[in-house]
């Protein structure tokens, strides 16, 4: 780390603040923010949100909860998303945030494995729980008094090392893995994007943070929201990313700091040149995965420099690498160098250390004598999962990176089958045992494949299981199937119908011909463009 920490929880960072600069705002949205919620925006100080998060926090401890309990939080990016946060954290409580565009089959998952006590939702997302196993979770709405906590609770206060929140990462099982992230992993996230320096240099008490990005996402809820309690800024919290009026609301707001997607300098460039996209007070963006070929333009055309960074839920700051400190035009892919406090190699297959200039799989680990310091705590129920990621006293990312002689870090590939679509991992297993619920389909593989605006699409080979007259309308079909088990985005954008699929000497799914199968399919144009029906499924 950068320096101590000097605080339990980020519930103890915001009070702080909130003490110091009562009247400096904590939360902005301008107008042009098109919030359905919020139509007029907002503008809420320090220490009035304060004010409510401590009467909030009353009512949680009257009803029993802290240390030990687990909310959820259907909550959204909203202002009532932190207020229920920071009340539970100041007592010990873990939250479950949720996203907002899970399914049923996805919400009862999260909700059975976490063993939440309580779901709290807006009264226009209670819809999203209609079909959903609850579970143990009673469900109320934000107007609604809090029920009695049934767990087992131990205290109502926060400890540096007690849960924060657990966050659904996908990994090499069917289903995503509940991460146990601590209090201390989110004030080292903080620590470590507060002290990045360079052009990422940011100047305590004054800077806003705009972000698109969900806070069920370590990104906009580590480095965004603990960060600004802990530096003194203030959050610009979006429902999500609006093409159209991006630039407007970057310059009503003030922001000094925009958070992106490697996909949004992308569309952004789409857009036709306007006096607004000049008009912003941001110094940097900071925007992981930004294609080479469009990081040059953007800063060239909008005069933001792109600070580009790897990490992931698991390593939180406790391994995290920046180029915010190199000079302009690094090379493609180049995700900057290792925080200070992170050790790390890149081995082969038979983890043997790989020469300089050859990718291999990034280890990583914290310096010292506690290796797992301020790494995620492990996954929630899955202790093997847990010791086989630690294999070796390493935290082995599955993520293929090399270094050049000068120490700069390269992504090179993933080892695991994960697809990346506009900054989500999709676990491609999640997606094929969807798949393999409708009985139509007797075998099937499940691939990324290159999108030139989102990064990677999800592609589907399809082997049915009678003979098909209509490869369009099967594939239709079956894409509204599984859009009614998972989310949209993990829904496949193609389809392709086969006779069979690769298979290793061993009957496995040869997962690296299949990849290089599908590219080829989408370049030929031989395989069925979903992406369509996909964009109007979100909407349904």
């Amino acid at each position: 780390m950068s320096r101590d920490i000097r605080y339990r929880s980020p519930a103890d960072a915001f009070a702080a603040t909130a003490a110091r600069l009562p009247d400096a705002p904590f939360l902005i949205a301008p107008a042009s923010a098109g919030l359905p919620y919020a139509p007029d925006g907002f503008r809420i100080k320090y220490g009035n949100f304060k004010t409510d998060v401590d009467r909030l926090r009353a009512e949680y401890a009257a009803a029993g909860y802290g240390r030990g309990a687990r909310v959820a939080l259907l909550l959204e990016n909203r202002p009532v998303f932190f207020l229920h946060w920071l009340a539970l954290n100041a007592l010990g409580v873990s939250i479950v945030p949720i996203n907002p565009d899970v399914r049923a089959e996805e919400l009862s998952f999260q909700l059975e494995l976490s063993q939440a006590d309580l779901l709290v939702a807006t009264s226009d997302r209670i819809h999203v729980t209609r079909d959903a196993a609850l579970g143990r979770a009673r469900l109320i709405d934000t107007d609604s008094r809090i029920p009695a906590c049934e767990s087992d609770v131990t205290g109502q206060d926060p400890s540096f090392e007690s849960e924060c929140a657990l966050l659904f990462t996908s990994g090499s099982t069917g289903k995503p893995k509940g991460c146990m992230l601590s209090n201390r992993y989110f004030l080292q996230v903080a620590d470590w994007y507060l002290a990045q320096g360079g052009v990422a240099a940011l100047r305590p008490d004054r800077e806003i943070n705009l972000t698109p990005l969900p806070m069920f996402h370590m990104n906009a809820l580590g480095c965004s929201a603990v960060g600004m309690m802990v530096l003194g800024g203030a959050v610009v919290p979006l429902d999500r990313f609006h093409a159209n009026r991006w630039w407007q609301c970057v310059a009503d707001s003030g922001a000094t700091v925009v958070h992106c997607l490697g996909v949004i300098p992308a569309i952004l460039l789409q857009l036709s040149v306007t006096e607004v996209e000049r008009q912003h007070s941001v110094r940097f963006a900071f925007a992981p995965g930004v294609d080479v070929r469009h990081r040059a333009t953007f800063e060239e055309r909008y005069r933001i420099p792109i600070v580009e960074a790897w990490a992931m839920t698991e390593t939180g700051g406790a391994a995290a690498t920046t180029t915010a400190r190199e000079p302009a035009g690094f090379g493609a892919r180049c995700v900057g160098r290792p925080s200070d406090g992170m050790e790390y190699r890149l081995v082969d297959d038979q983890g043997a250390d790989v020469a300089p200039g050859k990718p291999g799989e990034l280890l990583v680990r914290a310096k010292g004598d506690a290796p797992r310091a301020g790494f995620f705590s492990g996954y929630l129920k899955d202790e093997e999962a847990t010791e086989a990621a630690w294999d070796g006293g390493w935290f082995h990312t599955g993520d293929l990176v090399y270094a050049d002689e000068d120490g700069l870090m390269y992504f090179f590939d993933r080892k695991k089958t994960i697809v990346r679509r506009s900054g989500e991992n999709i676990g491609v297993l999640e997606v094929e045992s969807a798949l393999y619920m409708d009985a139509r389909i007797g075998g099937c593989a499940v691939t990324p494949v290159p999108d030139d605006i989102r990064g990677e699409e999800v592609f589907a080979f399809i082997v049915p299981n009678t003979k098909v007259d209509d490869d369009d309308a099967l594939a239709t079909s079956i894409v509204k199937v599984c859009a009614e088990r998972l989310a949209y985005h993990k829904v496949p954008g193609y389809v392709a119908i086969v006779d069979e699929l690769p298979l290793s000497s061993t009957r496995k799914l040869a997962r690296g011909e299949i990849k290089t199968l599908a590219a080829a399919a989408v370049a030929s144009n031989r395989a069925i463009d979903m992406r369509a029906l996909k964009a109007k499924l979100r909407h349904s």
